[in-house]
């Protein structure tokens, strides 16, 4: 078995502070900083020092993590051997995703999972990109749907495995008698003017919007911030402005709005990545679920573009 105190110091290397790391753990920061005071006894080193409201990790600490990830993907692949080898005892797969793929994927994997292990519990979590990754890590989560965006951790992170699962290609929300309601596709410098509906700045999807109109070559009028697509679907409605929607997303129905897909080069879109524990592909939940969750990417990406 593996020290726990050095998932703790993995998971306050990752989260920077010790009040961070002890609520992904579910600790208390007094515990948290007690076990690593314990591990940097044993050890005879020091492992952390204060950096403003922060800590920094030590050399003596930044190689005791090198070599950790390692010893925890081979922990994970023989996790996966025992379960291979005895399948049927129940266990808990806890999945994690962004709210349009803990709503447009995840269901059919959970599905899935119940189906072909009937002793073994889903359960499902709806978190941002980072998140998903701080669960992950903490192992409060076994796998992860998340949008790339900037600052996750890289493909090539020996912490996670991680592979491409869909382009969620972005459609423009327009009301009903807007002059491009009916055009078969549209770029997106024909709305440049419009005044636009954004989601709330420094989100995922506010960002993903801001990229997708810089390369279009302008920067959107920013009229009015909506968090959820309901209200960003009655705005439009309302002939308040046009905005961004995703071909996963389904809008409520009753609104008077059209979704006339993009082109571009390239077309702006999601690109929809899963992520799991380095070594823990062979577990018998884990199989059933990235094949639920290809699945699930193949018929979303077969589909028809959804009429609202």
């Amino acid at each position: 078995m593996i020290d726990p105190r050095l998932h703790v110091l993995r998971v306050v290397a990752a989260r920077g502070t010790v009040t961070a790391a002890a609520h992904d753990l579910s600790y208390t920061p007094s515990a948290v900083s007690h076990q690593l005071r314990g591990l940097a006894r044993d050890l005879g080193v020091t492992l952390l020092e204060p950096d403003g409201r922060g800590v920094r990790l030590t050399v003596a600490a930044r190689i005791l993590l090198e070599r950790s990830d390692e010893l925890y993907a081979r922990w994970e692949e023989i996790h996966a051997e025992v379960a291979e080898a005895d399948p049927e005892p129940g266990s808990t797969l806890r999945l994690c995703g962004f709210s349009t793929a803990a709503a447009a994927l995840l269901p059919s994997v959970a599905a899935r999972v119940r189906a072909d292990h009937s002793h073994s519990t889903v359960r499902i979590i709806e978190a941002d990109p980072t998140e998903c990754f701080d669960l992950l890590l903490a192992d409060q989560a076994d796998l992860a749907v998340v949008v790339a965006v900037p600052g996750l951790p890289s493909t090539t992170d020996a912490r996670f495995e991680q592979e491409s699962v869909l382009e969620d290609p972005l459609d423009l929300l327009v009301p009903a008698d807007h002059p491009l309601a009916h055009r078969s596709s549209v770029s997106l410098r024909e709305v440049a003017d419009d005044p636009w509906i954004l989601d709330r700045p420094g989100s995922t999807f506010h960002n993903l919007t801001q990229a997708a109109c810089a390369a279009a070559g302008f920067s959107p009028f920013v009229a009015h911030e909506a968090v959820e697509w309901e209200t960003g679907a009655a705005l439009v409605d309302a002939g308040l402005g046009v905005s961004l929607v995703p071909r996963l997303a389904r809008l409520p129905g009753g609104y008077q709005i059209i979704r006339v897909p993009l082109r571009g080069d390239p077309t702006p879109a999601r690109h929809i990545r899963s992520s799991i524990r380095r070594g823990s592909r062979r577990q018998p939940v884990i199989v059933t679920a990235l094949t639920a969750l290809a699945e699930a990417a193949q018929r979303s990406a077969s589909m028809p573009r959804p009429v609202d």
